[in-house]
């Protein structure tokens, strides 16, 4: 897949500027616009963290006009890393973006790792939090927000709940989260109902930034109810286009948004799609074919050269 120089050129609606001071809670909400970039972990062969290659690759991504960088989050391969490592990543990623743009810390696993690692960010210079679900599926309501309190309660942080198939709210669920924990600023999408998703922005209201989290794939229907702001994978190969998706759909311009789509992502989510858990995997080899330090991925995944080679079925 070959970028044109059309995609390498940053769009002129998304303006970088280095924010340096800390930022108020509302601040912080607002500036969640147009795309998070999603660095990878990358990993030694011994699948040790290469910390070396996160900075060079960080420093890399911070010279484009992303809303924030998420540390150790989904693509970041957070529940393959124990806490330490979880901190480590944070650390260094605050680091290298040096106050470019937010940083945003990926916590998760259960109340008690949730809130260290939401300490530990806090002292590594994170600017948010985005909470994954806890591992235990199907929790009900009150768990979830016991959950959420106590990561909550464990900084001074802002908090971005990530919803996931395991992590299912409806429209008042997520207005009373909002309501009882006041550092809750934004919610992020995993499920790609966007019938769903679009009620329950209707029913909060703006009282948080909704984001889409699904994937690059998404980014049409996620614009089309009026997110401000997306994830992006892609952002670790190709970053401006990235940028150029969420400019198309903060502009609603969908046959620009369509072109895209057709030219780039979905052929690359093709083969993202070849087998469960290769979503990863293969953003690691295109960057590793790029020159770009990735590293394997850990062992909690698929490599990309475990999937049926291309046009051959995955059905038996």
């Amino acid at each position: 897949m070959r970028l044109t120089t059309t995609l390498l050129v940053a769009p002129p609606c998304l303006v970088w500027s280095c924010y340096i001071e800390p930022m108020t809670h509302g601040e912080l909400r607002n500036r969640f616009r147009g795309v998070f970039g999603f660095p990878v972990t990358p990993f030694r062969p011994d699948l040790s963290l290469d910390l070396d290659a996160l900075t060079r690759n960080v420093d890399w991504m911070s010279r484009h006009p992303f809303c924030a960088l998420v540390a150790a989050g989904g693509t970041g391969e957070m529940y393959s890393l124990s806490v330490a490592e979880i901190i480590d990543v944070v650390k260094v990623t605050v680091q290298a973006a040096g106050g470019r743009m937010p940083v945003v810390a990926g916590v998760g696993f259960n109340a008690a790792m949730g809130a260290e690692i939401a300490r530990g960010s806090e002292k590594a210079g994170a600017d948010c939090l985005l909470a994954l679900p806890p591992y235990y599926a199907n929790a009900p309501d009150e768990g979830l927000a016991d959950y959420y309190q106590s990561i909550a309660g464990a900084s001074g942080l802002p908090l971005t709940i990530y919803s996931r198939e395991w992590a299912v709210f409806s429209s008042q669920a997520v207005a009373r989260l909002a309501e009882s924990i006041p550092s809750i600023i934004a919610w992020k999408d995993g499920q790609g109902d966007v019938r769903k998703y679009q009620r329950i922005m209707s029913y909060v209201g703006d009282r948080l930034a909704w984001l889409g989290g699904i994937g690059d794939d998404c980014v049409p229907a996620y614009f089309a109810i009026g997110v401000q702001a997306y994830t992006s994978s892609i952002s670790n190969i190709a970053p401006k286009l990235s940028l150029a998706l969420a400019e198309a759909g903060l502009a609603r311009d969908f046959a620009r948004l369509d072109h895209l789509m057709r030219r780039y992502v979905h052929p690359l989510y093709a083969i993202r799609d070849r087998m469960r858990g290769y979503e990863v995997a293969v953003m690691k080899q295109a960057m590793e074919i790029l020159g770009i330090s990735a590293g394997p991925i850990r062992a909690r995944k698929n490599t990309s050269r475990s999937a049926p080679r291309y046009g051959q079925s995955q059905r038996r």
